[in-house]
C-alpha cells in the first residue's frame, strides 16, 4: 500500500487525495517527531511558570481572561473537546473526514503547535487502521478553523464519541480503538486547542472539489466539441491564432483541447454549404472563453490550495525562538473566497452546456435534426425531460453559487465577531461538482445522439471513439423512447470516473 510520509513543512494536494481517497497509510518522519518535541518542551517550560499563556493555562476565545490552575488543565482540555463537538445533521463523507484528519496532522507535525509526538502517532494510528470519526454537516463558521467538525474528530482521539470502523459500520470509538490496540489520549496544555483550530475542512474538500473539476473541465472540452459537431458548427473558431490575441491560458488550452477532438471531421463547416450562417451561436462559439474563464479560476485557486498546504493552521502558535504567540491564521478567508469562486465558475460553464443541448433538442435551432431528437416525434419525446432535468441542474447550481464567504455571523460573545463561512463554501461546492457532471454527462448523451444522427455525414475520429466507449458503457443511442433514467446515470458514471476524457484521449493524446 501506497505510504505518505508527514514532515514538517507541509503536504501535497496528491498526499491529501492518496490519504483521502485512496487509503494510504501515514508516517511521521523522524524530522517531524523531533520537531514535536522540541515545541513540547517549550508548551511544558510555559506551563510550569505562574504567567497565564493563552491555550496554555487560560480558558479559550471569549473565556480567554480565565487562568486555570495546573490540576484543571488536563480537564480544560477534555472539555474543549467536549463542547465544541456540538455538529448536527448529517454524516460528512469519509474521504472529507479522513481528508480533515490529515491535514490536522500536517499541521501537528510542523512544530508549531506544541503537541506531543505520541498525539500525533495516535492520528496517524486511527488513519491506518481505517477509522473514521462521525463528522456532521453543520458546527462550522470557518473561523477559529472548523471547529466542530474538528473536535469530533479529537474526541474520537481520547475514545469518546462515534466512529465508522474499517467495515463501514459506525459503533462507539472506544470499541474500534481498542480493537486496533490503539490507546485514548490523555490530552494535556494546549494540545485540545491545537487539535481543533485549524481551515483543513474546507482545504481538504478544497483539494478533492480542484482534482475533480480538472477532470470535468477537459470534459467540457470534449461534450462542447460534440455539440458543435453535432450542430454542424465551424471549428474556424478554435483556430490558435484567434486565441493568441487574448491570451488567457485558459482559454487557449480549451480552444486546443476543442480543436484535437474535431480533428478531421467531416461534420464541421456544412453550414455554410447549405444554411449559411454568418457565425455560430455564443454557447457554441463562445465555449473557450467560458472555459477557459473557468480554467484560470481553477489555476487561482490551486495556489491558494497549495500555500494552505504549506501552512501551520494554529492558534497560538510555537515559534523557534521559544515564543508562543496568538494569531490570526485561523481565519478562513483565503480558503473561502476560493471556494466560492469555484462554485461561480462551474454554475457558468453548466449553464453554456445547458444552452448547447437546448439548442441540439430545438428544431428550429439545429440545423436539420429532428425535435428534441426522438425516433418518431409526437410519438416520441426524446430527450425533451432530459433537457429539463438538466435545467434543474443548472437552476439549483446558480443558487450554490451566491457566495457563502460574503456572509458572517459574530460569535463567542463577540469575540469572533467576524467568520469566514468557509466550511459552507466547501460544502456547497461539492453539490456543485455534482451537479456539474451530470449536466455535462446530459450534454453527452444528446450530442452523441445527434452526430449519429447526421447520417451520411463521417465524425471526427475522437468523436467515433468517445461515441463508441459511451455505447460500451451502457448507454444506448438513437432509438425509440426507453426508460431514460438508467442511461442517464450510466452517461453520469461514464464522466464522473474518467472515461469519458481517456476515450477522447486515445485517439488525440493526452488534452489539457
Amino acid at each position: 500500500m501506497h505510504t505518505v510520509v508527514v514532515g514538517t513543512s507541509g503536504v501535497t494536494a496528491s498526499d491529501v487525495l492518496a490519504v483521502a481517497r485512496g487509503g494510504a497509510r501515514v508516517e511521521l518522519s523522524d524530522e517531524a517527531v523531533a520537531a514535536l518535541a522540541a515545541a513540547r518542551e517549550i508548551v511544558d517550560a510555559l506551563a510550569a511558570k505562574p504567567e497565564p499563556v493563552y491555550g496554555v493555562s487560560t480558558g479559550f476565545g471569549a473565556l480567554a481572561t480565565r487562568h486555570i490552575s495546573q490540576e484543571l488543565r488536563t480537564q480544560l482540555q477534555r472539555n474543549i473537546v467536549r463542547s465544541h463537538a456540538a455538529g448536527m445533521g448529517s454524516r460528512v463523507e469519509r474521504e472529507v473526514v479522513r481528508a480533515l484528519m490529515f491535514l490536522r496532522l500536517k499541521t501537528v507535525c510542523s512544530g508549531h503547535t506544541g503537541v506531543r509526538p505520541e498525539v500525533a502517532q495516535t492520528m496517524a494510528d486511527l488513519l491506518n487502521a481505517g477509522i473514521t470519526p462521525v463528522v456532521h454537516e453543520y458546527g462550522s463558521l470557518g473561523c477559529s478553523g472548523d471547529l466542530a467538525p474538528l473536535s469530533h474528530c479529537a474526541l474520537a482521539l481520547m475514545g469518546e464519541g462515534d466512529a465508522e470502523g474499517p467495515d463501514g459500520t459506525v459503533r462507539p470509538a472506544a470499541e474500534l480503538l481498542a480493537e486496533h490496540g490503539i490507546a485514548p489520549v490523555e490530552l494535556r496544555e494546549k494540545e485540545g486547542l491545537a487539535l481543533l483550530n485549524g481551515t483543513d475542512g474546507m482545504l481538504g474538500m478544497l483539494v478533492m472539489a480542484l482534482a475533480d473539476l480538472d477532470t470535468l473541465y477537459t470534459s467540457a472540452d470534449i461534450t462542447a466539441a460534440l455539440s458543435l459537431e453535432a450542430l454542424l458548427g465551424t471549428d474556424k473558431v478554435l483556430a490558435p491564432e484567434l486565441h493568441a490575441i487574448r491570451p488567457h491560458p485558459g482559454q487557449g488550452a480549451s480552444a486546443a483541447n476543442m480543436l484535437a477532438v474535431l480533428k478531421d471531421s467531416q461534420l464541421t463547416g456544412h453550414h455554410q454549404d447549405d444554411a449559411p450562417r454568418v457565425q455560430d451561436a455564443y454557447s457554441v462559439r463562445c465555449a473557450p472563453q467560458v472555459a477557459g474563464a473557468g480554467r484560470d479560476t481553477l489555476a487561482h485557486a490551486r495556489l491558494v490550495a497549495e500555500r494552505e498546504l504549506a501552512a501551520a493552521v494554529d492558534n497560538p502558535v510555537v515559534l523557534p525562538d521559544g515564543r508562543v504567540e496568538s494569531n490570526g491564521n485561523f481565519h478562513g478567508a483565503p480558503v473561502a473566497y476560493v471556494l466560492d469562486f469555484l462554485a461561480i465558475a462551474a454554475a457558468d460553464l453548466a449553464s453554456i452546456a445547458e444552452r448547447r443541448t437546448d439548442r441540439l433538442l430545438d428544431k428550429n435551432r439545429s440545423h436539420g435534426l429532428p425535435p428534441f431528437l426522438a425516433d418518431d416525434p409526437g410519438v416520441d419525446s426524446g430527450l425533451m425531460i432530459a433537457q429539463y432535468t438538466q435545467a434543474a441542474l443548472v437552476s439549483e447550481m446558480k443558487r450554490l453559487a451566491v457566495p457563502a464567504s460574503a456572509d458572517s455571523i459574530p460569535s463567542s460573545a463577540m469575540q469572533e465577531d467576524h467568520v469566514s463561512m468557509g466550511w459552507s463554501a466547501a460544502r456547497k461546492l461539492r453539490t456543485a461538482v455534482d451537479n456539474l457532471t451530470r449536466v455535462l454527462a446530459i450534454e453527452l448523451y444528446a450530442a452523441t445522439r445527434a452526430v449519429e444522427l447526421r447520417e451520411g455525414l463521417t465524425p471526427a475520429p475522437a468523436t467515433r471513439a468517445v461515441i463508441d466507449a459511451v455505447r460500451g458503457a451502457g448507454v444506448e443511442g438513437p432509438g425509440p423512447d426507453r426508460f431514460l433514467a438508467p442511461d442517464l446515470a450510466a452517461a453520469d458514471a461514464f464522466v464522473r470516473d474518467g472515461l469519458l476524457v481517456a476515450a477522447a484521449e486515445k485517439v488525440t493524446g493526452p488534452l489539457r
